[in-house]
């Protein structure tokens, strides 16, 4: 396969703006994610709160993710998604004017993190069912991947900009300049010549989301993928909103030292989704998705043993790469295996389960935190996903 194949999701205009445009938008919300953090921290200097942030921000996708679903598939999603990114202006606007007229609170953060929730809950199935209409099923899964890599790129970009400018110029800096970073997409997407299909049968709201919950059901693949993107979402990847103690208490380190980690995750990232996009399709594939649960179970074990920084970062390269490569082939499985009609119902399913469920992930593993401490809590989530790993291996893996 040549390179150009490989990267065929590039030779589409429409895609390649809102690629770019992502790129952008992106690393501001990577930087007011990692700001948020630290602000979160630096004022209650608890990891229960940092759990109790964390979780309302996914609070409404929770709730609200399978009503985005049926509507990414009754509506333009071009539209949708430049509601949803004018909408996203808001939350980043106050949190720098709050922080910068030092009036800031945790309440005002957890409020307006369950706002941007609320939106994310609308934009995430319509962003991801978007893609096929965007190069069509042939580059699909080349699509995905680059997505992946521009979501992962921005992870290695944002945290370390961030780190830099809370210690050199302040927090408000990072919410302004996300702020200014959605007009990238709001322009990429206005530039589409992409017009899509608006559907406008319906058997109801819930009639017309259970028909997407009854599709997976039939589809035992599917099912056991999204399965383990449960598990992972519930007791694995919380452990992102307890590495500004990990950086402070365990390894000693400041802002700076806080967004290396957050970057270590996302080198990792990045590797997993360009070497997905380049690799084209994945031979084997029920054997790469064990091999990558795997990658990320037993790094974050390492990592949560870990009081050496350098260590630590390497561990994080691993867990990064692990669960970007299980989440990037899982994505490309289910899509391509989804009829076009149910594709933003199913994708709401993906987004319930991925993002939805973690808001109790996060209150769990705070409060274990709390409780029993930080390198413990992780040490027993990572456990879990490894147990959880082997299960869906031996699922997927066996002979019929």
């Amino acid at each position: 396969m040549q390179r150009e194949e490989r990267l065929s999701a590039l030779r589409y205009r429409d895609f390649k703006l809102f690629f770019f445009g992502q790129l952008i938008s992106l690393s501001g919300t990577w930087m007011q994610s990692v700001a948020q953090l630290w602000l979160v921290y630096s004022l209650t200097k608890s990891p229960f709160y940092l759990g109790i942030v964390a979780a309302v921000s996914y609070v409404p996708i929770l709730l609200f993710s399978a009503l985005g679903g049926v509507l990414a598939d009754r509506f333009l999603k071009k539209n949708l998604l430049l509601m949803t990114q004018v909408l996203s202006i808001i939350p980043a606007l106050l949190l720098g004017i709050l922080t910068h007229l030092e009036i800031i609170s945790v309440w005002h953060v957890a409020l307006l993190a369950a706002f941007l929730g609320t939106v994310n809950a609308f934009d995430i199935p319509a962003r991801q069912a978007f893609l096929v209409e965007l190069v069509g099923k042939r580059s699909l899964t080349n699509a995905i991947a680059l997505n992946a890599a521009a979501f992962h790129g921005a992870r290695m970009i944002g945290p370390v900009l961030a780190g830099i400018i809370i210690t050199l110029v302040g927090l408000p800096l990072c919410f302004y300049l996300n702020a200014l970073s959605f007009v990238a997409v709001i322009i990429a997407l206005s530039k589409m010549h992409i017009k899509g299909d608006m559907k406008g049968e319906s058997k109801g709201f819930l009639k017309d989301f259970l028909e997407g919950i009854q599709f997976i059901k039939g589809a035992p693949e599917i099912y056991r993928i999204m399965f383990l993107i449960f598990m992972f979402s519930l007791i694995g990847v919380p452990y992102v909103t307890l590495l500004p103690v990990y950086a402070v208490e365990v390894l000693q380190r400041g802002p700076e030292g806080y967004g290396f980690l957050v970057s270590a995750a996302g080198v990792g990232a990045l590797s997993a989704a360009l070497f997905i996009a380049l690799k084209g399709d994945i031979n084997e594939r029920n054997r790469f998705l064990s091999l990558s649960a795997f990658c990320f179970s037993l790094s974050l074990f390492a990592f949560s043993l870990s009081k050496i920084f350098y260590l630590s970062i390497g561990a994080l390269v691993f867990v990064g790469w692990g669960i970007v490569s299980f989440m990037a082939t899982a994505n490309g499985v289910i899509q391509l295996s989804v009829p076009d009609k149910l594709r933003g119902r199913v994708m709401s399913v993906y987004a319930l389960l991925f993002l939805g469920t973690a808001p109790l992930g996060n209150l769990l593993l705070g409060t274990l935190a709390d409780f029993i401490g930080t390198v413990q809590a992780v040490s027993i989530s990572s456990f879990l996903c490894i147990v959880a790993s082997a299960i869906f291996s031996l699922c997927i893996l066996r002979k019929p």
